[in-house]
């Protein structure tokens, strides 16, 4: 389980919409939050300085101004006295992944943009870099949830989307750890298409309705399987919901329907050497939710992964 939360922060109100969010997650886990403040170099006038670069003296200035910011801010989360922050110099996305590294268990939660106030969703360069690079699992809130209001902190449910993968199941013993220290229910999902595929009209058309039925029962099935398993981990308020239609809007739909909810998923699938690639499902649905989005990693050392998951039936 986590053992902390490292949150960014730039001194936006967009950036401190995350604050209640991370609120929650404090309170409910018990654990420490550290906020972190990025200076970046870039931002920063030359002629401010007299020179190309940073002077002594502006970086002292900053980091002074800065660590009133976030002392102002760490007042008003559950446990003060827990909570720790850090002014750095660099390059935004590159120092959160840099603190959060030596810590697996870190939660980072942030927004998806902040000072710059962009409108236009496309993943705020620094969240899509911390999540293409961190190896932390991470918490996301759309900035228009927090624009209109939307972002209260407030969590009910899980919605774990899942599709048969062994990748998309290995949320699951994070989600149920969650879901029992935070008392949530679960609420599993499947989403299914019927086959797009041309037949031929008259007396050799397939029976679509038949066919329809037979699909829906073997995902229902599927999910029994793991509302059975997930009930004998000992988690009680676990459902599930099977829709028919594409895999992200039904994720988003749900969790629109059903307020107060976290979607927990999989990146599903990993590029490269230690670099995350996101599935298309997974990047929509982060676009686009109305609620908190948490990007659950899979493991990667096979030993870790046997040991959390043991016991867990993965494959349904």
């Amino acid at each position: 389980m986590y053992k902390k939360i490292l949150v960014p922060l730039d001194g936006s109100a967009i950036a401190e919409g995350v604050l209640p969010y991370v609120r929650t997650f404090a309170a409910s886990l018990n654990i420490p939050v550290h906020l972190l403040q990025v200076i970046d170099p870039d931002t920063l006038i030359a002629s401010r300085t007299g020179e190309l670069g940073l002077s002594h003296n502006i970086s002292t200035a900053e980091r002074e101004h800065n660590g009133d910011y976030l002392k102002k801010m760490a007042a008003a989360l559950p446990d003060p006295a827990a909570a720790s922050f850090s002014v750095r110099i660099g390059k935004p996305a590159e120092v959160i992944i840099e603190v959060a590294t030596p810590e697996r268990e870190t939660l980072i939660a942030m927004a998806t943009h902040g000072r710059s106030g962009a409108r236009r969703w496309l993943l705020g360069s620094v969240a899509e870099k911390v999540l293409n690079g961190a190896e932390s699992d991470v918490l996301l809130i759309r900035a228009e949830q927090i624009e209109n209001g939307k972002a209260t902190g407030q969590v009910k449910r899980l919605v774990v989307p899942l599709d048969g993968s062994e990748l998309a199941e290995r949320v699951l013993p994070r989600a149920v750890e969650l879901a029992k220290k935070m008392h949530l229910d679960m609420l599993l999902l499947r989403a299914y298409l019927m086959p797009g595929v041309a037949y031929p009209t008259g007396a050799y058309a397939p029976d679509w309705k038949l066919l329809d039925e037979e699909q829906k029962e073997i995902v229902s099935e599927y999910l029994e399987r793991k509302i059975k398993e997930l009930r004998d981990a000992g988690l009680e308020r676990v459902f599930f919901t099977v829709q028919e239609g594409s895999a992200a809007e039904k994720i988003i739909d749900v969790a629109r329907e059903n307020p107060e909810s976290l979607i927990a998923m999989s990146p599903h699938g990993v590029g490269g050497v230690g670099r995350w690639v996101f599935g298309s499902i997974t990047l929509r649905v982060i676009r686009h939710a109305e609620t908190a989005v948490l990007v659950i990693r899979a493991k990667t050392d096979e030993a870790e992964a046997s040991s959390e998951l043991k016991g867990w039936k993965l494959y349904g």
